[in-house]
Formats: C-alpha cells, sequence, structure tokens
C-alpha cells in the first residue's frame, strides 16, 4: 500500500485521515482493476463518477472501498467484509418493550451493544428517518437549521435529530468540534419529552465508520407517520388498485404528497451533504413481496416500481443536489412464497450503485435450499455488477453453526438488524445470536469493524 489517502469529514472543507489499508483504492486503480479478466467474474465499476459525475469525494472514497472488496472477491483474493448494525431510533427512544431491556433506552442502544458485548463497535450504521411513532404528519424534536420547514418540538420526533447526530458522530466520532446545527457533545435536553436527556454513545471523537440511512416511509398522504402506514394492507393500494399509478404520475395529489414525504428526506440528507458526511441511502426494500404482502411499494408493477425509484432518484440528486449519496438497492429473499424473483424491479445501473438482499429466507441452522447459508443471494446478485450486501439479516454471519459463511460468501457489508443483536426470542429461536457469535463476527480477521477506522492514520 502506497501513502495516506484523505476523506473530506464532518465539516465541509476539513480533511479526516483514515488508514490506507481500508481505503486502498485510489480511482486510477480502481479503473484499472474494474476491467474484466477473461475467463473471471466480471468486475464492478469501481468509480461512483460513471453514475454522478458531481458525486462528492467522500461518497467516491466509500463506494471505492466497496467496489474494492468486491472486486477482490470476483478475483479470487482475500476480501473483507464491513459488519454493521440497523439502529431502529424510534423503537429505541419511545417503545419500552423493545430489545433485551424493558425501559427506556438512549439512541444508539444497539450501536454501543456490540461494544458491550465485543469491545468494538461496527464499522457501519444504518439508521432510519421513518416510519415516525404513530404521530400526526412529519415532524421534528427540536428545529435545526436542517429542520425548520417542520413542525418543532413534537412529541415522538426527537428521534429524528437522533439519527443526523448519530450520522454526524460515526462517521466524524463523538464527541467533537461544534459546527453550528449540530450537537457537538452527543447530549441534550429534548424539549418534546419533557426536557429528558439525551446522551449519544461516545465513541473516541475520530471517525468510527460509514453511515447509512433507510426510509420506511408511510404511504404517501397518510396523516399519521408510523410502522402500520408503511403496510400495504393499511394503504390506498388495498383496496385501490389504481392508486399506486398515481403516486408515480405527475401532477396527482398522491404525487404531490410523495414529494411532500421526500423534501422531508431530503432536509436531513442535505444538512450531512453540507458537512460532507457519505450516506449509504436503500429506499424502498424488499419491493419483490407477493402482491398484498410487505410495504406500500411492493408487490406493485415492475415498471411502476421502476418509475418510483427514478423519480425519487431525480428529486434527491438533480433537484436538491445530494451528491453524498450511495444508492442500495435490496429486495427481500426470493424464497418464492414471500419474496419472488427480483429482477423486473431492478431500476438499472444508472440509478444503483450496491445491490443486495434482506436475508430473512431459511437461517444458519436451516439454510434455505439446502445450500451453505446466503449463498443463493449471493450468487444469484453476481449479475448486477455492484457490490454486494447483506442489507438486513436477524444473524451475525459468523455464529457456530455457519463459521466459514464469509470465506464461501464474501459480502462487502453485512448488517444485522436492530434488536437482533442482543434479543432472545424464545417463539423464534433460530433468531438468536449468543454472545459467542457476536464476538467471533467482531474478532474475526475477515470483519471490518469500527477500530479499522478509527486507528492511527499511520499505515504504509
Amino acid at each position: 500500500m502506497r501513502g495516506r489517502v484523505k476523506l473530506l469529514g464532518a465539516a465541509a472543507g476539513t480533511a479526516l485521515s483514515v488508514p490506507l489499508a481500508l481505503w486502498a483504492w485510489s480511482e486510477s486503480e480502481a479503473r484499472e482493476d474494474a476491467d474484466d479478466s477473461p475467463g473471471g467474474p466480471r468486475q464492478v465499476p469501481a468509480d461512483l463518477r460513471g453514475r454522478d459525475p458531481e458525486a462528492t469525494p467522500a461518497a467516491r472514497r466509500v463506494y471505492a472501498l466497496l467496489a474494492g472488496l468486491e472486486n477482490d472477491a470476483r478475483r479470487g483474493r482475500p476480501s473483507r467484509t464491513v459488519i454493521g448494525q440497523h439502529v431502529e431510533l424510534h423503537n429505541e427512544r419511545y417503545n419500552a418493550e423493545y430489545g433485551d431491556y424493558r425501559g427506556t433506552k438512549q439512541p444508539g442502544y444497539y450501536y454501543r451493544k456490540a461494544r458491550d458485548i465485543t469491545g468494538r463497535l461496527p464499522g457501519f450504521v444504518e439508521l432510519d428517518l421513518g416510519p415516525g411513532y404513530d404521530r400526526p404528519g412529519w415532524a421534528v424534536g427540536e428545529a435545526r437549521s436542517y429542520s425548520r420547514a417542520w413542525p418543532s418540538c413534537r412529541k415522538r420526533w426527537g428521534y429524528a435529530e437522533d439519527a443526523v447526530d448519530l450520522a454526524m458522530g460515526v462517521w466524524a466520532g463523538l464527541p467533537r468540534p461544534a459546527d453550528g446545527s449540530y450537537n457537538p457533545s452527543g447530549i441534550r435536553t429534548d424539549c418534546a419529552s419533557n426536557g429528558a436527556e439525551v446522551v449519544l454513545p461516545h465513541n473516541g471523537g475520530g471517525p468510527a465508520g460509514l453511515v447509512g440511512f433507510s426510509f420506511h416511509q408511510p404511504y404517501p398522504g397518510s396523516p399519521v407517520k408510523g410502522f402500520a402506514q408503511t403496510l400495504q394492507r393499511n394503504s390506498p393500494a388495498a383496496k385501490d388498485p389504481g392508486w399506486f399509478a398515481r403516486v408515480v404520475t405527475e401532477g396527482s395529489s398522491e404525487h404531490r404528497a410523495l414529494l411532500h414525504d421526500l423534501g422531508y428526506l431530503a432536509d436531513h440528507l442535505g444538512y450531512l451533504a453540507d458537512q460532507g458526511v457519505p450516506v449509504l441511502l436503500r429506499p424502498y426494500h424488499e419491493m419483490n413481496t407477493a402482491p398484498g404482502r410487505g410495504f406500500w411499494w411492493a408487490g406493485q408493477d415492475p415498471a411502476a416500481f421502476r418509475k418510483l425509484w427514478r423519480l425519487t432518484y431525480d428529486f434527491l440528486v438533480g433537484r436538491r443536489g445530494l451528491h453524498n449519496l450511495i444508492f442500495v438497492w435490496a429486495p427481500n429473499s426470493w424464497d418464492g412464497s414471500y419474496g419472488r424473483q427480483p429482477r423486473a424491479w431492478f431500476p438499472g445501473g444508472d440509478y444503483v450503485d450496491v445491490v443486495g438482499v434482506d436475508d430473512y429466507s431459511g437461517g444458519p441452522g436451516q439454510p434455505f435450499g439446502g445450500r451453505p447459508w446466503t449463498e443463493v443471494w449471493y450468487r444469484g446478485l453476481e449479475e448486477y455488477r455492484r457490490p454486494r450486501v447483506v442489507a438486513e439479516s436477524f444473524h451475525v454471519p459468523l455464529g457456530a453453526a455457519q463459521p466459514d459463511t464469509l470465506t464461501r460468501t464474501p459480502w462487502v457489508l453485512w448488517t444485522v438488524w436492530g434488536q437482533a443483536l442482543s434479543y432472545d426470542n424464545v417463539s423464534a429461536p433460530r433468531w438468536k445470536n449468543t454472545g459467542a457469535d457476536v464476538k467471533r463476527t467482531y474478532g474475526s480477521p475477515q470483519v471490518i469493524t469500527a477500530g479499522a477506522f478509527a486507528r492511527s492514520n499511520d499505515l504504509t
């Protein structure tokens, strides 16, 4: 490895140094290594500017890292996997029954939980700006520079600021210097929760990992924002077969409602863009479920879904100028019953940077189809020529039942879903991760944790 690489950091114009061992893929090397080898698997494009010529330097570096890991795997070289953790902030903040602890939880509980178990933090954290927590309309807790367009100090909406604050803290470290709107200490008083103190987990004050966002968006026009309103059976699509087509038709009231929702998403992501934070954005996941099941955007006519994705892309990138985004397309595991083969819903390479799977079919103890765990999805995603990720799983990849998962299927990123990291679900024991499973994963040399991002940058 040669020299160092600097990434744009939290404040515009500020550079954050990170280990070249992780950011080894310069753009010239990435383009060279993306060339196809005769007789081998086709390499993935490794320069984000092929999709977005205005992509930020930080977003390009993050994507080059993922593409480099993917191309290593495709060439049969040793590769590594960034271990990720999804954080359901709305449940952590407001659902006392959520997870392995009964009571009020501070935001980032399951981000910190990985360190409680293993001494290490995840290398990637995915947050969610939806679905809300059963309250009317989009809102925020305390208005910030990026959220003044939305009603503030609203009950059960403070998690929206927590999501942005935690994203800043994962990318740049907590605590850290102030940059204006951001709360640098990670400690704030929530005006909407009777003055309760909210504390984000400190992580060393330096670069601590990669950041992603999902958007469990309630159906456009829903008066209440909550998980129930994300489901197809509770949306107008359940009774009106023409509703979804109107959502993607410019000029309709349903389309205007969609753009209103996307404005909420863009305002929050825009602040992160202004601060130089790249975001892996995973919208409209699990779109390939059977009709009548899953989310309001799922099981729809594939052409209409592709239109939804593309107009969302055009709104965020074209209209709002968000060039810090890396777009992740993640169907549900296509087991032939709940999930169907997803190819028809793929929006196209001009709109997607990373492909993945939400893996809920089978498990490490009983893999789907009797084949090695996750191999069906890994091989099935190869044709898209994009870095491959497990976008959601109840399990860590290296449990006792499948200790060679990442050898057989070297996913570049693997994200454990929320409470599943340590929640003992007695009604579904196949979901359980033991402490030993989590330690085995976080301690493996095949896995990249936050420590790799936080180390000295003097590696050569």
